[in-house]
């Protein structure tokens, strides 16, 4: 098991390697929730090219990102470094037209 500093060298390292990354309950596949797979749904339909980080299988990922973020639930979506939210701020982007646009 990482440190707690190890592995928050890992998530700002994922974050600064991932120009869009999707940290998610199951995989973009398979997603294991209904917030996970709406998340993906919608990049999907925003032709968006994304990474994604299955916090199942990453328990010191799934503990630590909430207090780095400040933000207590996932799905959480970064883009260029920036969290930009979860499923409903994701959704609330969408439905504006502003997802695509920040994703394309």
């Amino acid at each position: 098991m990482n440190t707690p500093i190890d592995t928050l060298s890992q998530i700002k390292q994922q974050i600064a390697d991932n120009p869009i990354l999707l940290y998610m309950k199951g995989t973009p596949d398979f997603p294991q929730c209904g917030f996970s797979a709406r998340a993906v749904e919608m990049l999907i339909a925003c032709g968006a090219k994304f990474e994604s980080v299955n916090i199942l299988e990453h328990p010191d990922i799934r503990q630590t990102l909430p207090r780095y973020a400040n933000w207590p639930t996932f799905p959480q979506l970064y883009v260029k470094g920036e969290l930009i939210g979860g499923c409903d701020i994701m959704q609330d982007l969408y439905e504006q037209g502003d997802l695509q646009k920040i994703v394309g």
